[in-house]
């Protein structure tokens, strides 16, 4: 198999990358024209993969369209255990039926970006949950207790008296041993996975491997513009999102993301995305234009482009000409009062009566228009109403007949 040259890729593979250990050893890996054995390990602690997934994704895709061999390890024995980084408290421990139920569902929706048939799906119980306990002693012996506190979040926490379990300790380790079972050449993650990513280097070494290749990419912020994307925080745009849903979130997010977003999740070239940098700061554009560009290159990656503008045309009639969107959900009752939380319950779209109590609290529930305030409002049924739920989510309220 012929490879392009090794400079080439280099530059390729630079693009967008936050830390990068090491250039030049990778460069030398890629001057032996074979497939380097490329790994990214996720942990199916959430069924849904979201846009910040998508970024490190990406990367591995641009591997993989250079010709290497990509290995996608699905965590779900280290799922079991819980990746501390970032954390302030312990992570709850996932029970075995959960983490199946969710690394399902990760395989197939990192196929939406990755091509199935050149990615090598590997679950990392098949070597670690083999391991005995003399394994694991023999393991851990090889990181000390005080490289292991050299880690941000680990030593912010000892310093404030709260909890690590020795089982986080386990973690980095256990993660650095899915790369000696490959024997990775190179590891992706983002930013927040550095220190994982550098135990994988260590771990190897003392296995008798050279170590990998370390890339992290950046994190990207959610719709609130100020937290990283997460499941946990509610400002996440999930790969299964509907086009309409994930056109709508992606307008709401803030300016100052869309050119963050356009360099780590379109492939816009590089002068286009600088040429609309440049033209938002000097007010020569309208950011929504730009945002509306991001919205369609977007839905179109993981749906199509006929998606995307009926999207985009959904969108303007919505928010911008103030029209209903089409083929709004019907919801029949009997005619009546109704408590506005028994009503919402009815359509089924919420996990529990208290997220749709917090709902109502923070104005996200219109009613013909009018907000509703209070959970304990009732509303009357006697013909046909709208109900809105947050700024997409319409439903047609009729009476049975």
């Amino acid at each position: 198999m012929s490879f392009l040259d090794p400079e080439k890729q280099i530059e390729i593979i630079k693009r967008n990358v936050v830390d990068f250990v090491s250039e030049k050893e990778l460069l030398e890996k890629l001057k032996e024209k074979r497939p380097l054995r490329i790994k990214l390990g996720v942990d199916p602690s959430r069924p849904d993969l979201h846009l910040g997934h998508a970024v490190v994704l990406r990367k591995l895709k641009e591997f993989q369209d250079l010709g290497h061999h990509i290995i996608l390890i699905i965590g779900d024995f280290t799922a079991r255990i819980g990746d501390p980084s970032g954390r302030n408290s312990t992570r709850p421990i996932l029970s075995e039926a959960e983490v199946k139920q969710n690394a399902h569902t990760y395989a197939e929706q990192a196929f939406k970006i990755l091509d199935k048939e050149k990615t090598e799906i590997r679950f990392n119980d098949e070597w670690l949950g083999n391991m005995k306990f003399a394994d694991v002693i023999n393991l851990s012996a090889k990181y000390t207790v005080a490289r292991m506190l050299e880690r941000d979040d680990f030593s912010k926490r000892l310093k404030e008296g709260i909890p690590i379990s020795v089982s986080e300790f386990l973690y980095p380790l256990a993660q650095a041993y899915d790369s000696v079972a490959i024997e990775a050449d190179v590891e992706l993650g983002g930013t927040d996975q550095l220190f994982n990513l550098l135990v994988g280097r260590k771990i190897q070494e003392e296995y008798g491997q050279k170590p990998q290749i370390v890339i992290t990419m950046p994190i990207i912020e959610g719709t609130d513009g100020n937290l990283k994307m997460s499941k946990s925080y509610g400002n996440y745009i999930a790969f299964n999102d509907e086009p309409n849903e994930m056109y709508g979130k992606i307008m709401s997010i803030p300016d100052t993301l869309i050119i963050k977003y356009m360099r780590l999740l379109t492939d816009i070239p590089e002068n286009e995305i600088t040429d609309y940098e440049k033209m938002i700061k000097d007010g020569k554009i309208n950011p929504r234009d730009v945002k509306m560009k991001l919205a369609r290159e977007i839905v179109s990656f993981f749906y199509n482009e006929e998606e995307a503008l009926k999207a985009e045309e959904n969108f303007v009639k919505v928010f911008r000409k103030k029209e209903l969107p089409e083929n709004i959900p019907e919801v029949e009752l009997s005619p009546g009062e109704y408590n506005i939380v028994d009503l919402i319950d009815r359509i089924n779209i919420f996990s529990s009566r208290s997220e749709i109590k917090r709902t109502i609290v923070q104005g996200g529930v219109y009613f013909d228009n009018n907000r509703i305030n209070n959970f304990k409002d009732n509303v009357i049924i006697d013909n046909e109403h709208i109900l809105r739920i947050g700024k997409r989510r319409f439903f047609k309220i009729k009476v049975k007949s």
